[in-house]
C-alpha cells in the first residue's frame, strides 16, 4: 500500500468515527481502565560530578514540575549543599531550579526535589476540535509551527506529509491521519543507536524509536500541514501504589478547532486496546515538566540549545558536564486524594 493509499484508508476511518461510529473503548477492552486521578509524592534525585576540582564555575539547570489545569504542584522542596534560585523560563509554563557555586568546588553537586502533585486525566473538547476553523499562523501559536534541529518541515518530512494530506478535511481529521500513519508505522523498540533524540527523519526512515521519536514524527508532520503541535516531557507512573521511575516519558498536542488536543502516540503502540484513547486524551499516570525543544535557558547557558530538558544540564566553566556522568534516581508513591 502506498502514502497515498494508506493516507485515504486512514481518512476513511476517521470520517467514519466523526460521523458518530463507536470504536471499542479502553474501559471494554482492558481490564485495568486509564487512571482519571492520581495523587503521589515524587522524588528527584541527581549527583552531578564535579572532574576539574580547579574549575572556577559550577552551574546546572534543574527542570521544576509544571503547574497547570491537569496538574497540581504542593510543597515543592529542593535540598542542595550549593546555592540555587527557582527561575521561570518566561514561555510555556517552564522552571527551573538554577543551581550555582564558585571555587573551591565539591567532588560532586548532589541535588534532591521532593513534591506532592495530583494529576487529573486530559480529556479534550472533541466537538470544539472538529470545528473547520482556519488555523492561526501568528502570535503565540506561531512558535509551534515552526521546525526544530530535529524536526524539519521540508525534505523527506514533508514529502511524507504531502503524500499523506487530504484536501476538504479538517485539522483534527489531518491529525488522526498522521496519528494513524505514525502508529501504523513506528515500532516502539529501543534497540541499536539513534532512538531516544526525537529525530523525526530517524523515525520516519527506520520506524522504531521510543516516545521522543514518535511525537517529533506526528510532530512535524502536524507543522508541515500548518497544525499547530507542541511537545511535553515528563514521567510516567507506575500502576503500582509505589516504585522507581526507570525514565522520561514525552507525548504531543496539536490545535484543532480552536483547543488543544493530546496524543500519546508511543503508548498507543504499546497497548493497541487503548489506540482510540489516547488521540484525545492523556491518562494520569504521569507528571508533566517541560514543555518544548531546542531550549535557550535563563539564565542562558553556555552550550548549544537543549533538544529538550528533563534530566539535568550542568556546565562547568561553561563547558557542558556530560549527560551519561551524572547520576539520577526518580521514586514516586501514591497518597491517599
Amino acid at each position: 500500500m502506498t502514502a497515498k493509499q494508506m493516507a485515504a484508508s486512514m481518512l476513511g476511518i476517521v470520517l467514519i468515527l466523526s460521523a458518530g461510529a463507536r470504536a471499542e473503548t479502553p474501559q471494554s477492552a482492558s481490564s485495568a481502565p486509564p487512571d482519571r486521578v492520581r495523587s503521589f509524592k515524587f522524588v528527584y534525585h541527581a549527583n552531578i560530578p564535579v572532574s576539574n576540582r580547579s574549575a572556577k564555575k559550577f552551574e546546572a539547570w534543574i527542570p521544576l514540575p509544571r503547574e497547570d489545569a491537569f496538574q497540581q504542584v504542593r510543597d515543592l522542596k529542593i535540598e542542595t549543599p550549593v546555592h540555587f534560585e527557582i527561575v521561570d523560563q518566561g514561555s510555556n509554563g517552564n522552571r527551573v531550579a538554577h543551581l550555582e557555586a564558585l571555587a573551591p568546588l565539591p567532588a560532586s553537586v548532589p541535588v534532591t526535589m521532593t513534591f506532592a502533585a495530583t494529576r487529573r486525566e486530559e480529556a479534550a473538547d472533541m466537538v470544539r476540535a472538529a470545528r473547520d476553523l482556519p488555523e492561526p499562523t501568528d502570535g503565540p501559536l506561531a512558535e509551534y509551527l515552526e521546525p526544530n534541529r530535529l524536526v524539519p518541515l521540508t525534505g523527506r518530512i514533508a514529502q511524507v506529509s504531502a503524500n499523506l494530506s487530504e484536501t476538504n478535511i479538517t485539522s483534527l481529521q489531518q491529525a488522526r491521519v498522521d496519528y494513524e500513519y505514525v502508529t501504523s508505522i513506528m515500532k516502539y523498540d529501543k534497540s541499536g543507536t539513534g532512538w531516544g533524540r526525537g529525530d523525526a527523519l530517524y523515525a520516519c526512515d527506520v520506524r522504531h524509536g521510543n516516545c521522543t521519536d514518535f511525537h517529533s514524527l506526528f510532530i512535524g508532520l502536524a507543522r508541515t500541514r500548518g497544525i499547530p503541535a507542541r511537545f511535553t516531557i515528563g514521567f510516567p507512573i507506575g500502576s503500582a501504589a509505589s516504585g522507581d521511575v526507570p525514565g522520561y516519558h514525552c507525548w504531543a498536542e496539536f490545535y484543532a478547532g480552536g483547543v488543544w488536543v493530546p496524543v500519546d502516540a508511543s503508548e498507543a503502540s504499546k497497548h493497541p486496546n487503548r489506540h482510540e484513547y489516547y488521540f484525545g486524551h492523556l491518562d494520569a499516570a504521569r507528571v508533566a515538566f517541560t514543555m518544548g525543544r531546542d531550549l535557550v535557558l535563563k539564565p542562558p547557558q553556555n552550550g548549544a540549545p537543549l533538544n529538550y530538558l528533563i534530566y539535568p544540564y550542568a556546565e562547568i566553566d561553561g563547558a557542558p558536564v556530560p549527560q551519561k556522568e551524572i547520576k539520577t534516581k526518580f521514586s514516586y508513591a501514591d497518597v491517599e486524594k
